[in-house]
């Protein structure tokens, strides 16, 4: 089946082809031709991974490392969640009773090598930015620790809260959040399972590059995180430029 992309861009030429992405449950788009956005499609659900979607992210990033036309990459969710983290419906169907007492770990059914979401343990090359815009827990946190680059919405919140139904954050969080925000206040957030707002992340701890208000859909401007990202671009490039120049 062919991937999913949204309507407002048309994919371009590359030298590879885009992985099938059946479930519908990601959604792919290209603000510029060189930039791969990533949308967790599970608004309902707040954007909690299940097994089959595990599997199609992980294609995603292996397809974006593969691609020499792609640049970077940026992952965010739709609604009011940047992803929930796993699909524990699915995590409690698969788990028999004799499992949840023999194991303290939260693990998602069908996670990849790479981690959750193919990002928590990837080690690919192509820089990945996420694009918090919402709520922000368990598995999605993880997978935040370990991108490139993180901008949230003033309405972020980011936790790890397995500690809170007796189960650990293993998806390869726990060693890069000490090294990010410091052991002491990274136990604090592992320990107690309390959520931290994108701006004390960015004020405090360094975790947050910037608190971006969000234009609201339909509304043209300069706002956002794809305006901001352009723009960064933009300069970006103009300074390789003038340093190549001389």
């Amino acid at each position: 089946m062919s991937p999913s992309i949204t309507s407002s861009s048309s994919p371009p030429n590359f030298f590879t082809p885009l992985p099938p992405l059946p479930t519908g449950h990601t959604l792919l788009s290209f603000p510029t031709p060189q930039i791969l956005l990533v949308t967790l499609n599970r608004p309902d659900q707040l954007n909690c991974i299940n097994a089959a979607q595990h599997a199609e992210l992980h294609s995603v990033w292996e397809w974006l490392d593969r691609e020499p036309r792609l640049r970077c990459g940026i992952i965010t969710g739709k609604g009011r969640a940047f992803c929930a983290g796993a699909d524990l419906q699915e995590w409690s169907s698969r788990s028999s009773p004799s499992d949840h007492s023999n194991s303290n770990s939260h693990s998602s059914p069908g996670t990849p090598p790479s981690g959750f979401g193919g990002l928590s343990r990837r080690r690919g090359k192509t820089p990945i930015l996420a694009a918090v815009n919402g709520i922000c827990y368990g598995g999605g946190f993880e997978m935040v620790v370990n991108c490139d680059m993180v901008l949230a919405s003033p309405s972020a919140m980011f936790a790890l809260p397995e500690v809170k139904v007796g189960v650990v954050a293993l998806a390869g969080a726990l060693p890069r959040l000490g090294r990010v925000v410091g052991r002491q206040r990274g136990m604090e957030m592992v320990l107690t399972g309390r959520g931290e707002g994108g701006g004390s992340l960015t004020r405090s701890l360094g975790m947050v590059m910037m608190v971006v208000v969000v234009a609201r859909e339909g509304k043209k401007g300069r706002g956002g995180i794809r305006g901001w990202w352009k723009r960064r671009w933009r300069l970006r490039r103009r300074f390789v430029g003038i340093v190549l120049m001389g």
